[in-house]
């Protein structure tokens, strides 16, 4: 932007208005009080569980108040100034502070997208290898860099709370718990199939391939949460010996825990605690994140109503090719957006990506 017209200014403060609106604040701001009043009561912390999640929350709603108010103030302050300036030359040193509000109601606005049932809730990432051997199990890796340089960039806290190392190389299978409110909706579209292509380091004939892994995200949701109760005779549990990616902190002992979901034989294993009451306390969530999603695909009333198997991620719901030859080009398959620097992708740098696939209908 060389120079700033008063018209750009009026519609960044229209579009703020438009977004602040949209966000019903006024509800938002009385949900608060109503989780603030309760915070401070003698027996909040009796179910520490419970006023955990209401403490989130209320961090999650003063964070958008604050945030919905600032922007306002800032864009009437730089309005204010706008008009107080005569000179074109002494205008142009408003551009900086403009783009920056341009930007931050560009990452702001995302949360009008986010309105499902989870979206405010964190996330669990799982990355699985597809058909391929070897191959495959190194797509994983990469991916599981990719996803991790992100959460880096984005400041957010994760843990790793599964990994399984390839046979020979790479990871056959990584799960992650992105410790960040609203983590679930911005990430919610990267659940899908993810194909390579590439002149593979493991074929010794220098032959082009095509690989495949599942990347699946779920909400981490709270055990206060009673819809997703599972029938206990549903389940099988078993301790096991835990599988993880070596070094001091490898759990050595027979904490580790695998529960399964016996009408879908979904198996969930977790291994990152010492307590093996943790360890199952985790596999729980997780296997209620996996079961809620079977639900809302299905369009099923109840958990109960979950028979048969189900495979995740199925290699026919691809959502993103990366190509690394004959050309460079990654592609998002519903969106469209496209990149010539796989590379930078691979980096981390797939801000752009996940907020075209948000802003979606």
């Amino acid at each position: 932007m060389n120079d700033l017209r008063k018209k750009d200014v009026l519609d960044l403060q229209n579009d703020i208005q438009e977004t602040v609106k949209s966000l019903d604040l006024g509800n938002k701001k009385s949900e608060l009080i109503l989780l603030e009043n309760e915070s401070i009561q003698d027996t909040f912390w009796n179910n520490r569980n419970k006023a955990q999640q209401v403490m989130n929350r209320i961090s999650l709603l003063r964070d958008e108040i604050l945030t919905a108010e600032n922007l306002v103030k800032d864009i009437d302050s730089l309005l204010e100034l706008f008009n107080s300036i005569e000179k074109e030359t002494d205008q142009n040193s408003l551009i900086t502070e403009f783009q920056s509000l341009r930007e931050q109601l560009d990452r702001f606005s995302l949360r009008k997208f986010l309105s499902g049932k989870y979206d405010s809730n964190k996330a669990i990432l799982s990355i699985h290898s597809g058909q391929g051997g070897t191959e495959s199990n190194d797509w994983v890796e990469m991916l599981y860099r990719m996803y991790t340089m992100y959460f880096d960039k984005q400041n957010w806290k994760y843990t790793v709370q599964e990994i399984i190392k390839g046979n020979e190389a790479g990871i056959s299978t990584v799960t992650i718990y992105v410790d960040e409110p609203m983590s679930f909706g911005m990430l919610k579209k990267e659940h899908g199939a993810h194909r390579l292509v590439r002149i593979s380091p493991f074929n010794s004939q220098g032959l082009r391939q095509t690989t495949f892994a599942g990347v699946e995200i779920l909400p981490y949701i709270e055990d206060s949460d009673n819809e997703l109760e599972i029938p206990p005779k549903d389940i099988l549990f078993k301790a096991v010996k835990a599988s993880g990616p070596g070094g001091q902190n490898v759990n050595k002992t027979s904490s580790a825990v695998q529960i399964t979901h016996i009408p879908t034989g979904i198996s969930v294993q977790s291994s990152d605690q010492r307590s093996q009451a943790q360890n199952r306390e985790n596999a729980m969530k997780i296997l209620k994140a996996k079961l809620w999603r079977i639900k809302e695909e299905k369009q099923l009333q109840n958990i109960e109503d979950i028979k048969g198997e189900y495979k995740v991620a199925g290699w026919g719901n691809q959502i993103r090719n990366y190509i690394l030859h004959p050309y460079k080009l990654v592609k998002d398959l519903r969106t469209n957006i496209e990149s010539n620097n796989p590379e930078h992708i691979l980096d981390g740098n797939i801000e752009e990506l996940v907020e075209a696939e948000i802003r979606m209908k």
